[in-house]
């Protein structure tokens, strides 16, 4: 049985292959992570005499098939229990984070489950994050964030990639909690600032070019391209 330890490089090495192809630098897992360089180096062997991962000296590391399945299993248990801790519990959206990660390492998969019927089968956690499916299929998201969507076009958030409580209560005083719509009415080189109009009340809102990176959108006139990837093997 994996530890919580193990549970956690997997998820985060996951999470760090999702946001580029190929080998994750050591030193962008120590950092996320919050562990020094030797320490994940260390742990990087061990699971590599595990079988769950693949690792290149001063190149970097990924999951092995064996590896991406334990990690995404802990990954739907991680969205599951945010969903749960929001819409069933009444908590904070910017505090589930810190809680569902120590509640991942501990709940049975068949209270995972009974969670996934009470909740109706979520797609998305209260973040827009995709739940792996039971069969370890997980959505692929074709979002562009702030920076990057069409000018005076109608949209609605789809996903707040930074999950810091202080990040999340500022999106919540800003009106672009997943769901919001709005429309972005310029960006300002100079100036690295966002000009966004929420709908339907017109209030204007202006982000930093750091702060609109981490808020991804979608048409609201449609839902969001997305496709199940390969499933899992057994």
């Amino acid at each position: 049985m994996a530890t919580s330890t193990v549970e956690d490089y997997l998820k985060c090495i996951f999470s760090e292959q999702q946001r580029s192809d190929g080998l994750v630098p050591m030193g962008h897992l120590a950092s996320a992570l919050g562990v020094a360089s030797g320490t994940v180096t260390a742990m990087v062997k061990t699971l590599k005499r595990s079988g769950l991962v693949t690792y290149e000296p001063y190149s970097g590391v990924s999951l092995t098939p064996a590896g991406r399945q334990l990690a995404v299993h802990v990954l739907r248990r991680h969205r599951l229990i945010e969903v749960f801790l929001v819409e069933i519990m009444g908590m904070d959206w910017g505090t589930v984070h810190e809680e569902a990660e120590q509640l991942e390492h501990v709940v049975s998969d068949r209270l995972i489950e009974r969670m996934d019927e009470m909740l109706g089968h979520p797609a998305v956690d209260p973040h827009g994050d995709p739940i792996p499916s039971a069969q370890g299929e997980v959505l692929e998201l074709n979002h562009l964030d702030l920076l990057s969507c069409a000018l005076s076009h109608p949209l609605r958030v789809a996903r707040v990639l930074d999950q810091s409580s202080t990040f999340l209560h500022l999106v919540e005083r800003q009106g672009l909690r997943p769901g919001s719509h709005l429309e972005v009415q310029g960006r300002d080189s100079a100036a690295e600032t966002v000009q966004v109009k929420l709908l339907p009340d017109g209030q204007s809102v202006n982000l930093g070019f750091g702060a609109a990176s981490k808020i991804e959108v979608a048409s609201s006139e449609s839902f969001p391209s997305e496709k199940l990837s390969t499933s899992l093997p057994s």
